[in-house]
């Protein structure tokens, strides 16, 4: 709870300048979205300030983002919801289209956002008791590889109980009877007890005889504990230095029972899943032995413990509360199922379906999940599209009404590329560095061969499909195809990455007129 106390004061003290300046340190332009999406955020945290009566009334304001492909719309929601630490999903569209797809209806995505807000939880309480669990963890490693004696010792503890000693055997002749009934004379004594509350017998009465040898036998016991102690805290130290790695442990790993995977014709297949749950939960874990190292062990029994330690119901309350108060659900490819001109039958008629079935959850609607329910009335929904064939006119209006705030998104130029190739934290020209780095191949760019790679990468976009930023990958993947592929064999290497080299390695790509032949 304290580490969520200080991302909510860390979320606090973000104003919507500081946000767009976040989301500047991986997406290139785009100002008006990023303007928009931070917002949004920001009325975010201005409504949980609110008094709860009024708290209820303010609906986010959900954005439709519009735009060709490659300039940033996923990226930006994505960022925006690891910037707030919101439960994020996204989603396409079309996927609700599908021909006879009938497992799943469009309130799974309010499910599926459930399970990632409840993953994301479960792991910010698993690391908050990660220590105690690793401290478990180590003793329970400890036990396999030197099991405790501790069975042994309870066997040889005096149980307590009266006394019971033979003394002789007698012989008893009854009378108009030929036999005689033979039997022992058993001495009974009362135990003292020291501590009736406890129950503890005296010393005295629990060892009569010190020349039975048992008195012997306790000091032996005492220094076999002593003994097992050292021997564990030793293995404790070699654990700690790493010696004792690759040593071969037989442990035992609960799993839960499997079903076969099948289709269900309709109904509903959350509900499905929930009461198989349910029967696993009921037939419980199969155990299942396997021989595992010490560090592979250590991770499994850390994982085990860990599990324990964390509460699922309030993993689930958490969870639940965050979805509906900062959730954020990107739904993509928004235009593919809007209806063109008049709404005629066709596949149009299954577009406009997917509308209607989507729009009670933009609303606000409560789904079922099997963590409880879940209101969606206060998660963002941003819906984004490119809108080249269709219009967001075209969508239903009482969806349009529902992304109150639309952003057109820019096309990018030479010199966005030239910007997205060198400025943000994940620079493509900095992933290919360091991915040919790690076979002591040194990439060195020089600044005429990063702004000729800008311009060609412009030029194609715009003799083809523009498909913005992601055609720099196919120009870069063109360029290193060779180095790549021979790096193994030529490190180590310093390679230098000129004009002339740019021109040698994509010489046939820039004669050629038709470059969809080469690059996408």
């Amino acid at each position: 709870m304290a580490d969520n106390n200080q991302k909510n004061e860390k979320l606090n003290k973000l104003t919507p300048r500081e946000i767009v300046a976040e989301l500047d340190k991986y997406i290139v332009g785009q100002k008006k979205a990023k303007r928009a999406v931070a917002v949004a955020l920001r009325n975010r945290i201005r409504r949980l300030k609110l008094d709860p009566e009024l708290r209820d009334d303010i609906a986010p304001k959900n954005i439709l983002m519009i735009g060709p492909t490659g300039v940033g719309k996923t990226e930006i929601a994505r960022r925006l919801a690891k910037l707030a630490g919101s439960p994020f999903l996204k989603v396409e569209a079309t996927k609700y289209t599908e021909v006879g797809y009938v497992g799943r209806d469009v309130e799974s995505m309010v499910r599926d956002l459930m399970a990632a807000g409840f993953q994301m939880v479960k792991q910010e309480m698993q690391e908050s008791v990660e220590q105690e669990a690793e401290k478990r963890a180590e003793e329970a490693l400890l036990d396999l590889l030197l099991p405790t004696n501790t069975k042994k010792q309870k066997d040889r503890r005096p149980k307590p109980g009266p006394l019971v000693r033979p003394m002789g055997t007698f012989s008893i002749s009854p009378e108009n009877s030929n036999g005689s009934i033979i039997g022992t004379t058993l001495q009974v004594g009362i135990p003292i007890f020291n501590n009736k509350d406890k129950g503890e017998i005296s010393d005295k009465e629990a060892k009569p005889d010190a020349q039975d040898g048992e008195t012997a036998d306790g000091n032996k016991n005492e220094r076999d504990d002593e003994s097992f102690k050292a021997t564990r805290e030793k293995l404790r130290v070699m654990l700690h230095e790493g010696k004792l790695d690759d040593r071969p442990v037989e442990l035992t790993v609960n799993q839960n029972p499997t079903f076969p995977m099948f289709e269900m014709m309709g109904g509903n297949m959350e509900d499905l899943e929930s009461s198989l749950s349910g029967i696993a939960g009921i037939l419980g874990g199969v155990s299942k032995k396997k021989v595992v190292t010490v560090v592979r062990a250590k991770e499994i029994l850390k994982a085990e413990e860990a599990e324990k330690l964390v509460d699922r119901d309030r993993v689930s309350d958490e969870a639940r509360q965050r979805v509906e108060e900062t959730g954020i659900i990107f739904i993509d490819e928004i235009d593919k199922i809007a209806v063109k001109g008049d709404r005629g039958g066709g596949p149009d008629v299954s577009r406009e379906g997917v509308q209607r079935d989507i729009l009670p959850i933009v609303e606000g609607a409560t789904v079922n999940t099997k963590w409880g329910p879940v209101n969606t009335d206060h998660i963002l929904f941003i819906a984004a599209g490119a809108f080249n064939v269709s219009k967001p006119s075209d969508l239903i209006p009482e969806l349009q009404g529902r992304f109150p705030l639309r952003v057109e998104l820019d096309s990018l130029g030479k010199d966005d590329f030239l910007r997205i190739l060198t400025e943000p934290k994940n620079a493509l020209i900095k992933q290919y560095t360091e991915l040919l780095g790690t076979e002591e191949v040194k990439l060195n760019f020089t600044p005429e061969a990063i702004e000729h790679l800008a311009a060609l990468a412009a030029d194609v976009n715009s003799k083809l499909e523009n498909i913005g930023a992601r055609r720099l990958h196919t120009i870069m993947e063109a360029l290193l195809e060779e180095l790549s592929f021979e790096a193994s064999d030529i490190s180590p290497a310093n390679i230098d990455i000129t004009v002339d080299y740019v021109n040698e390695k994509l010489a046939e790509i820039v004669k050629d007129q038709d470059l969809g032949r080469y690059i996408l």
